[in-house]
């Protein structure tokens, strides 16, 4: 799935679900900034770009892209940008509801549910991501690229397909309660074969 595709899709999922990132006490972590250079006839340009993650640690979570002359400006215009991607996240006893798996590029994120005390199991620019949506246990398995940029769009990919016990009730006809006792799947010896952190 393209860069586009999944700012879109963000951009989408906010709209459908109500968002309003401006009523949310948001918190921000800085994930990357770098210096690009462009060669002119004149000289040499310098620019910065911003790579910004927010979330009030309550379900909502997004991230943003800010490019500008200086450092703070390409986080401001990052953090912008971000809230315009600000998604509700379904958490289940502070852990994902189910496994998935996020693909962006040649990157591919495998998220585990984690039974309570096991913490934040992810690498790189995937665990800001998951302490600021308010996940308190998950195990990640990062495969291929990891470049932040990919990391963090294979991670909202996985987050775009993931499903609230509501759903899942509505789709096959049954009551949240039972969906909800099916959902209770924690690390058990069936993930022991992905090596993790």
């Amino acid at each position: 799935m393209g860069g586009k595709s999944i700012d879109h899709m963000l951009e989408m999922r906010q709209r459908e679900q109500g968002v309003n990132p401006e009523e949310l006490p948001l918190e921000e972590r800085l994930i990357q900034a770098k210096r690009t250079t462009r060669v002119t006839e004149g000289g040499r340009r310098f620019s910065f770009s911003a790579l910004v993650v927010v979330g009030d640690k309550k379900g909502h979570v997004g991230f943003g892209l800010g490019k500008a002359k200086e450092v703070p400006l390409a986080i401001a215009k990052a953090i912008q940008d971000a809230k315009k991607k600000v998604i509700r996240v379904p958490i289940i006893n502070g852990t994902v509801p189910h496994e998935v798996i996020g693909h962006y590029g040649p990157t591919k994120i495998i998220i585990l549910p984690a039974r309570r005390g096991t913490g934040i199991v992810a690498g790189g620019a995937a665990k800001p991501v998951f302490e600021l949506a308010g996940y308190t246990d998950v195990l990640t398995k990062i495969i291929g690229s990891t470049n932040p940029h990919n990391v963090l769009r294979a991670v909202f990919d996985a987050f775009l397909q993931m499903e609230t016990p509501e759903e899942v009730a509505a789709k096959r006809g049954k009551p949240v309660e039972e969906i909800l006792e099916n959902y209770r799947i924690y690390a058990t010896r069936r993930y022991k074969h992905i090596k993790l952190y």
